[in-house]
């Protein structure tokens, strides 16, 4: 258990360190320099993965609870709550980040082209819909998420060392996960339309390259960099969320979780968040840019 705790440590101290650096990054960019839409759309993101990490594992919260003596009650409803939100903030955001990134390199002959202008209102709108439509949509963790007590008795279902689901009405529990799972299934297949739609751009823009002169502007391209480092996270999320989904569908209608299941089920939540980061990090011009030449300047100090 040792060594497993550790292993969570490092995943959970890994995303918060490398989130907190990307959000500070892109408030350094929008607050002083010409930010992008992207830039806007990577701070939320980053800031919702912080949240989701913090509340992932309750290794952190639980600690930080007790030392303010905090009743489990609350602890359990809060995060939970919390990360349940930040949850769906995080796979809509992620479809946000993927629609505009296709509309912004959508030709300008195409049916995309008229909306480029308007991004950054249509982009308002839209962290306004989703912020309030899933910290609503997530209220039900405050009704049915509460401090473990006797699970034989009660018929809880534990989700963590000190947190359970109650029992709930069958047609409550089916409505929930219908709901749940349409709004995911639809942002999944949203990501993967638009994702298909970037590759047919790179692959006309690559072969017109060929045809014309050298494909080396298009390897230098920061919005090829973009529209890739964006399809390979949808693609990763999409794969983390299948695995997410296969799990959480099996405890929800045996209203039973494996402890085993459990634990690679957060591991997996939380992988998302954690390796999403470092991939935009490492193909970040601006953030290369920026820590090569603080590399520079720390070898002329020393």
């Amino acid at each position: 258990m040792f060594s497993l705790n550790n292993v969570f440590y490092f995943q959970a101290g890994l995303g918060i360190l490398a989130n907190i650096f990307l959000l500070f990054f892109y408030t350094a960019i929008i607050l002083c320099h010409r930010s992008k839409p992207m830039d806007l759309i990577s701070c939320q993101l980053t800031f919702i993965h912080i949240m989701m990490v913090i509340t992932g594992w309750d290794i952190f919260t639980t600690d930080v609870f007790d030392l303010l003596n905090i009743e489990n009650d609350f602890i359990c409803k809060a995060t939970s709550y919390i990360h349940r939100a930040m949850r769906g903030l995080s796979i809509c955001i992620t479809c946000l980040l993927s629609v505009f990134q296709a509309v912004t390199i959508s030709p300008n002959a195409s049916l995309l082209a008229k909306f480029k202008r308007k991004l950054k209102k249509y982009m308002i709108y839209s962290f306004f819909y989703f912020w309030s439509f899933n910290l609503s949509f997530s209220s039900d963790r405050l009704f049915y998420c509460g401090s473990y007590t006797n699970m034989s008795e009660t018929k809880q279902m534990k989700i963590t060392k000190y947190c359970s689901l109650f029992p709930m009405n069958y047609i409550v529990r089916v409505l929930i996960s219908t709901m749940t799972t349409s709004r995911d299934v639809f942002l999944v297949g949203v990501m993967l339309i638009t994702s298909t739609y970037m590759v047919i751009i790179l692959f006309r823009h690559q072969r017109q390259c060929k045809h014309l002169h050298s494909i080396r502007h298009l390897r230098a391209s920061p919005e090829k960099r973009a529209t890739q480092t964006i399809l390979l996270l949808v693609f990763f999320y999409v794969v983390m969320y299948w695995v997410d989904f296969i799990m959480s569908s099996r405890a929800v209608f045996l209203w039973m979780y494996d402890p085993v299941i459990l634990t690679v089920q957060k591991f997996v939540i939380n992988a998302y968040p954690t390796i999403s980061p470092l991939i935009q990090i490492s193909s970040d011009y601006r953030i290369i840019i920026m820590l090569k030449n603080m590399q520079k300047v720390c070898h002329q100090i020393f």
